[in-house]
């Protein structure tokens, strides 16, 4: 007999108690991890958006079959062992022995192709992958099946995602809900119970141990290894969003963790005795701006050409970074430094110096008309809340008339998901940031996916571009995949997906004793002691 969901919740709130009780007293202090988090928190689906703050709150209370070690190697999470077929069509996967949702069911293959079947149909790699799958099924409760068909060399790349969107495990009957609504229902699977009578958007979100969760054996390293839990509760503060009342909370102690500061504030971060700055994600991050590709002036490549010839990197980073030990110019829409990162097609930014005459030049033979460019600028995000205006700028300078309009940034993320005219509430242009992992190949890049609605909001519509990452897909030879991946960046910087804006990192701040910090692409909160 089904579990009513009445019941389901007091089960889940009944671990809450226990978590978080002791001596019939709330936990001690020195058991409750206190962080100011990066932005807010006001959509709790992490299938629905490519959002860091719901990655970051996915990660908390889902698990993963798979990780990414911080080697950026995959290493099996929920799954104990598997097989493949010698025509690599068939893939068996059998999941390790404990898994428990936090209602007390067991995680089953049933409630492992359900969650991807909806990952598959909102993710860019997902997308990619499911052009591959025939199937699945579960032929018991321990094992899932993925049936292919033809071989495609990235299946484990895609389980093992590390950042958005990441493939949650979710109980079968959350993941049914349609790809395009948001769940309402928030068991989980992982290290962490969502307290969802103290979560208040704008002020805070609770989670609790999950008593009963069964950690891997192995050492924590990137996504992967065990997700060992050493505190009672964690408390993301989402309304202390000033950037110096952040750090005068860290310097008294009532708050153990900044995930992001203020880029003005580490000087004085790191002149305070009991403060470290801990960088968790030294490959960083990468700046990009988007563009809107439904609507005019941006429906038309030459605009887009203009505008791109318009962006310096420079310009961007000095103003929304300012310290040059934190920040580079890296003219590749795939992470410098990694794999497939190359030059290929960046002339159309200049490299990504920008030539402010020759976008003048474009524009005026691009037939632009004068409409205004709406441009979205969030108000409440650090890392990003510059960069709107220096496109403003350039874009002015370049000839462009702009229309640049605040809002908070969930606002955004909530208003770029739709279609409408600039005109009638929708946008032209939007900036944001992306972890190293999310971008540095063409299948887990968004931004260059083009696959018109089913792409990345934007929605870039390119078959050129779709039949390349279609090769690169299927291509096994390094060698080959590396060539296939400079003529994709060259045929998305031809069309204009986006805007590469340069990479920096953003360590975070904490209190001396809070240790073991791990060294991911995003902010996980295993292994942390205090």
């Amino acid at each position: 007999m089904a579990v009513s969901f009445r019941l389901r919740s007091v089960i889940a709130a009944g671990i809450v108690a226990m978590a978080t009780l002791h001596g019939g007293q709330v936990a001690a202090q020195d058991k409750v991890l206190k962080v100011i988090p990066h932005s807010n928190l006001a959509i709790l689906d992490p299938i629905w958006t490519t959002q860091y703050m719901v990655r970051n709150h996915g990660y908390m209370i889902y698990d993963t079959l798979f990780g990414t070690d911080a080697k950026s190697q995959i290493k099996p999470q929920m799954v104990e062992s598997w097989t493949v077929s010698d025509d690599n069509r068939l893939w068996t996967f059998k999941l390790r022995k404990g898994l428990l949702f936090h209602d007390g069911a067991p995680v089953t293959g049933e409630d492992v192709t359900a969650s991807l079947a909806r990952w598959g149909k909102r993710d860019a790699m997902g997308q990619k992958l499911f052009t591959f799958v025939d199937r699945m099924d579960s032929p018991a409760p321990d094992t899932f099946r993925i049936f292919l068909r033809e071989a495609c060399g990235f299946v484990l790349e895609a389980l093992g995602k590390p950042s958005s969107n990441v493939p949650f495990i979710m109980p079968k009957r959350v993941a049914e809900t349609p790809a395009d609504k948001q769940i309402e229902d928030y068991t989980g699977s992982g290290p962490y119970v969502f307290v969802r009578d103290q979560y208040k958007p704008g002020d805070k979100a609770v989670y609790a141990k999950f008593d009963k969760y069964v950690p891997r054996n192995e050492p924590p390293s990137g996504t992967a290894g065990g997700k060992n839990v050493y505190v009672d509760r964690v408390e993301w503060n989402l309304a202390l969003r000033d950037a110096q009342q952040q750090v005068n909370a860290l310097i008294r102690g009532e708050v153990d963790m900044i995930e992001q500061p203020a880029f003005e504030s580490y000087a004085a971060l790191r002149a305070d005795p009991n403060i470290e700055i801990v960088n968790w994600n030294p490959l960083g991050f990468q700046y990009m701006l988007r563009f809107n590709h439904l609507h005019k002036p941006f429906d038309n490549p030459k605009v887009k050409a203009a505008a791109l010839m318009a962006l310096n990197q420079e310009a961007f980073l000095k103003a929304q970074v300012g310290d040059p030990k934190l920040y580079k110019i890296c003219a590749s829409m795939f992470t410098c430094g990694t794999p497939y990162a190359s030059n290929a097609g960046a002339e159309a930014q200049n490299l990504g110096k920008g030539n402010l005459k020759k976008a003048q030049e474009l524009l005026k033979a691009s037939g632009y008309d004068g409409t205004p460019i709406v441009i979205m600028k969030p108000t409440d995000l650090a890392s990003i809340t510059k960069l709107p205006d220096v496109a403003a700028q350039l874009l002015r300078l370049a000839g462009f008339k702009v229309d640049l309009q605040s809002m908070d940034w969930n606002t955004l993320v909530s208003r770029r998901a739709k279609k409408d005219p600039p005109a009638q509430g929708g946008w032209h242009i939007f900036a944001t940031a992306w972890v190293s992992p999310d971008i540095w190949n063409p299948l887990t890049n968004a931004a260059i996916g083009a696959g018109g609605d089913k792409a990345w909001f934007g929605w870039a519509d390119s078959p050129e571009i779709e039949k390349l990452r279609d090769q690169f897909a299927r291509e096994t030879d390094e060698g080959k995949k590396k060539s296939l991946a400079q003529e994709i960046q060259k045929k998305a910087f031809e069309y204009g997906t986006h805007a590469p804006l340069g990479e920096y990192v953003q360590p975070a701040a904490v209190r001396k004793g809070i240790t073991g910090l791990v060294t991911a692409p995003g902010n996980l909160y295993w292994n942390i002691k205090k």
